[in-house]
C-alpha cells in the first residue's frame, strides 16, 4: 500500500500570499473567524476545546504565560527501582527500565500529573557508576539533582535496606532545606511492609511503602508529594520584567566560559584547556551593546567522578535545568571541528523544551577556506531542521562579533513571543485551503474548521478539523506560517484536534 504522504507536495512559495492576507480588513477577518468558531457548536467538543475556545474570545489577553513546573528530584543508587518508579508516576514507560543497574540514556526530564497538578520530573537514574566509587558517585548525582529540585524523593530498596552508599546520600541529604520523602520501593504486598522498620533509621521521617512494579502504595505517595511542592518552581521560576534570561549551551571546551567571561568584561568563570572544569551553571548578568541580558552558563561538569558516562549525565542534566531557567538558547559550535552527534543532541533538548533558539559559531578567526566549505555542507545536511534559527559567526576569545549576539537574540525572543489575530490566522488557513486542498481520504476530504493560537512561547497553534491530516499537510501549513510571519528563531507547534459532528 502506497504511503499516503506520498500524494501531497509542498508546493512553492506563492509570493502574493503575503500580499493577499495583509491586504484582508482586520474586522472583516475576525467576523469571518466569529462565524467559523460559532460554526464549531454543531460538532462534539470537550472541556478542554470549550476552555481553549473561550481564552480566544478573550482576545490577547487570554494568552497566558503559565508558571514555571514545580520540579520534583528522584534520587536513590542503581537498581532501587528509581525508573519503574517515574514510569508509574507517568502513567506510561518512558524512562529506561533494566536489570541491568545503571542504564545510561539521554532524557532525563519528563512532564507529570497528579489530581489536576502538574509538575516536572527529574530522573537521575541514567548512567552506569563505577563501583569501587559508588559512594561518591551516587551522592554527586543526588547534590546535582537537588540543586535542580524544589522536592527530593529518596528510593531505597526495602527487600535489601539501608546500605553504606545509602547512609553516605543521608548524610548530604540532611544539609538541604529541601523537602526530602523517604521511599521504601519493592514493597510488593503487606508481608513485606516489616521491612521498612529499620529505615527509620536514616532519619529521614516516614518511610513511604511502595511497589513500582505494581502500583501499590504510590497514589498516597504522590498526595504527599502534592503536599509539599510548591505551586510554583522556585528553581525554574517565570522571572517578570528585568533582563531576558539566555541559557548558553554547548559540549565542552567550545567557548562557553570565553564568550562568558568576554560579554561580561572580566573573568568570571574558570576557562581550562581541559573539557569540562566547571560543574555549577552560572548566572550572571551582562551588557552587550548597552543591551542588558542575563546569561546562564552551563560550562561543563567537573569529572569529580572521573566517569565519561556520568559526566556526559551530569551535563544533560544541567543542560535542560539551564533551559528550565532560560527563555532563549544561544547554542555554541566550534567551527573548527566537525558538527558533532553531542552537538546535535543539545540542540534536539532546546527544541524539546520549546525556548528560542540562536546557534553561535564560534572561533570563525580560525575557520580556514577547506574547512569552511565542509562546514557549509554539514550546516546544509545537519541543521536543515534549525534552518529558522539565527546564525551569528564570533570569536568568544577575541570579542569579534559578539555584538551580533544583541539582534539575533532580540529577533528570536520577538518570535517567541509573537501572537497572530485570529482573524487573519483563519484567513490565512482559508487562502491555504483555497489554493492547495488537502488530498481525499477513503472518499472524504478533511477540512480545518477553525484555527487559533493557543499559545505563546513557544508560538502553538491548534487546528479543528473534521478529520486527521496528513503529516505532510501539517508540514505545509507549519511552512507557510514560518513564510507569512517569520517565527525566525522559535520553534512552533501545529497540534490538530479531530472533532465529530454532534449526532442530531
Amino acid at each position: 500500500m502506497a504511503d499516503l504522504d506520498d500524494d501531497f507536495e509542498i508546493p512553492e512559495y506563492d509570493e502574493g500570499l503575503a500580499e493577499r492576507v495583509a491586504s484582508i480588513d482586520a474586522d472583516v477577518a475576525e467576523k469571518r473567524a466569529e462565524a467559523l468558531r460559532a460554526g464549531l457548536a454543531d460538532y462534539e467538543l470537550d472541556e478542554e476545546d470549550l476552555e481553549l475556545l473561550e481564552s480566544v474570545d478573550e482576545g490577547e489577553d487570554g494568552i497566558t504565560f503559565l508558571p514555571a513546573l514545580p520540579v520534583l528530584a528522584i534520587v536513590g543508587r542503581p537498581n532501587v527501582g528509581k525508573s519503574a518508579l517515574v514510569n508509574r508516576i507517568l502513567g506510561r514507560r518512558e524512562a529506561v527500565v533494566q536489570d541491568t543497574p545503571g542504564v545510561t540514556r539521554d532524557r532525563v526530564n519528563y512532564k507529570a500529573e497528579w489530581n489536576d497538578r502538574k509538575f516536572t520530573i527529574v530522573d537521575t537514574g541514567g548512567w552506569e557508576p563505577d563501583a569501587k566509587g559508588i559512594n561518591a558517585s551516587v551522592a554527586a548525582q543526588a547534590e546535582v539533582a537537588i540543586d535542580l529540585a524544589d522536592a527530593v524523593l529518596f528510593v531505597v530498596d526495602a527487600t535489601v535496606g539501608a546500605t553504606a552508599t545509602d547512609e553516605h546520600v543521608v548524610r548530604m541529604l540532611r544539609g538541604t532545606d529541601k523537602p526530602v520523602m523517604l521511599v521504601a520501593n519493592k514493597v510488593d504486598d503487606a508481608a513485606q511492609e516489616p521491612y521498612i522498620h529499620e529505615l527509620w533509621g536514616l532519619g529521614l521521617d516516614q518511610p513511604w511503602p511502595v511497589s513500582a512494579l505494581h502500583g501499590r502504595g504510590v497514589a498516597d505517595l504522590l498526595d504527599q508529594v502534592l503536599r509539599v511542592l510548591p505551586k510554583v518552581s522556585a528553581v525554574a521560576k517565570e522571572e517578570v520584567g528585568g533582563p531576558r534570561r539566555v541559557a548558553i549551551l554547548g559540549r565542552p571546551n567550545v567557548g562557553k566560559s570565553s564568550l562568558l567571561n568576554k560579554t561580561a568584561g572580566e573573568e568570571r568563570v574558570v576557562v581550562n584547556e581541559l573539557a569540562g572544569t566547571t560543574r555549577d551553571p552560572v548566572d550572571e548578568q551582562v551588557e552587550i551593546k548597552g543591551k542588558y541580558w542575563r546569561f546562564i552558563d552551563t560550562a561543563g561538569i567537573r569529572r569529580r567522578v572521573h566517569l565519561s558516562q556520568g559526566a556526559d549525565f551530569y551535563a544533560t542534566l544541567r543542560t535542560s535545568a539551564a533551559l528550565e531557567r532560560a527563555e532563549v538558547a544561544v547554542v555554541i559550535l566550534d567551527v573548527t571541528a566537525p558538527i558533532s552527534v553531542q552537538d546535535l543532541k543539545i540542540i534536539d533538548l532546546v527544541l524539546e523544551s520549546g525556548r528560542a533558539l540562536v546557534l553561535a559559531f564560534n572561533k570563525w578567526d580560525l575557520l580556514d577556506d577547506e574547512r569552511r566549505t565542509y562546514l557549509e555542507r554539514e550546516i546544509e545536511q545537519d541543521l536543515s531542521h534549525v534552518s529558522w534559527a539565527p546564525r551569528v559567526n564570533i570569536s568568544a576569545k577575541t570579542g569579534r562579533h559578539l555584538e551580533k549576539l544583541v539582534p539575533a537574540l532580540e529577533t528570536a525572543l520577538d518570535s517567541w513571543d509573537k501572537r497572530i489575530p485570529t482573524g487573519k490566522l483563519n484567513a490565512l488557513i482559508a487562502e491555504l485551503v483555497a489554493e492547495h486542498p488537502h488530498p481525499v481520504r477513503s472518499g472524504k476530504q478533511p477540512r480545518i474548521l477553525f484555527a487559533t493560537q493557543a499559545a505563546t512561547r513557544p508560538p502553538t497553534f491548534v487546528l479543528f478539523t473534521s478529520a486527521f491530516l496528513d503529516p505532510q499537510y501539517r508540514r505545509f501549513v507549519t511552512r507557510r506560517l514560518r513564510e507569512i510571519y517569520g517565527f525566525e528563531g522559535t520553534p512552533i507547534n501545529v497540534n490538530m484536534r479531530v472533532r465529530e459532528r454532534r449526532k442530531r
